[in-house]
C-alpha cells in the first residue's frame, strides 16, 4: 500500500535533509509547495497566474488556490502510483482539511504525519549557521514565531486524527532517521 506522509517542524528542524533520506528508502514522490508553485509559475498555468496576482501584491496566495495546485499535483499518475510526502503543505488547519476531503474522496488518507521537534535554541543556531543575508537573529525569531502559529494548530489536529508521529529532531542525522524508519517501517 502506498504510504502517504506530511512532513511537519519549524524552518531548521530537518524536514528537508529527513526527506532526502525517505526517499531513498522509501517509493513515495517528495512533493514541496515551493516546487509546485514554481512550476505553475514558471508553466504559466491558470493557477500560476493566479497565484501571481497576490504574490506579485505581497499577499499570501489564498487557500483555495495553493489546495487546487495540490490537488493537481496529487492527481498525477506518480503519485497515484507511489503516495506521496509533502513538505511544506498543510500550512494551517483548514487545508489540512481540504487535503483530508481530497483524500477521502480519493478512497485514500494520511498515513503518517512526522513531527520533527527540535529547541528553539537549537533552531537559531541552525538557521544563523547557514549564512543567509536575511538571517538575522530578529527575522529568525519573527519567523519562528509566525511558523509556531501556524505548525502547534496542525500537530494538534493530526494528534487528533492518530496520525501524529512526534520525532525528536534536535539529535544526530542518523538517530532522527533511526526513529523515522522506526515508524515508516511499521505503518500499514
Amino acid at each position: 500500500m502506498a504510504k502517504n506522509l506530511i512532513l511537519l517542524g519549524l524552518p531548521g528542524a530537518g524536514k528537508g535533509t529527513q526527506a532526502d533520506f525517505i526517499v531513498k528508502d522509501y517509493p513515495v514522490v517528495h512533493i514541496s509547495t515551493g516546487d509546485i508553485f514554481r512550476t505553475n509559475l514558471a508553466n504559466n498555468t491558470e493557477l500560476g497566474q493566479k497565484a501571481r496576482e497576490f504574490m506579485d501584491a505581497g499577499d499570501l496566495v489564498p487557500d483555495e488556490i495553493t489546495n487546487a495546485m495540490v490537488a493537481d499535483r496529487l492527481s498525477q499518475s506518480d503519485v497515484e502510483e507511489a503516495g506521496f510526502m509533502l513538505d511544506g503543505y498543510p500550512r494551517n488547519e483548514a487545508q489540512a482539511e481540504f487535503l483530508d476531503s481530497y483524500l477521502s474522496d480519493n478512497n485514500q488518507a494520511v498515513s503518517a504525519t512526522l513531527y520533527f521537534e527540535v529547541s528553539d535554541s537549537l533552531l537559531r543556531q541552525r538557521l544563523l549557521g547557514r549564512g543567509r543575508a536575511d538571517d538575522t537573529p530578529e527575522v529568525i525569531d519573527n519567523r519562528l514565531a509566525v511558523n509556531k502559529a501556524a505548525n502547534l494548530p496542525l500537530v494538534d489536529y493530526y494528534q487528533r486524527a492518530g496520525v501524529l508521529h512526534t520525532i525528536d529532531g534536535g539529535r544526530q542525522l542518523a538517530d532522527v532517521y533511526r526513529d523515522v524508519k522506526e515508524v515508516l517501517d511499521n505503518l500499514d
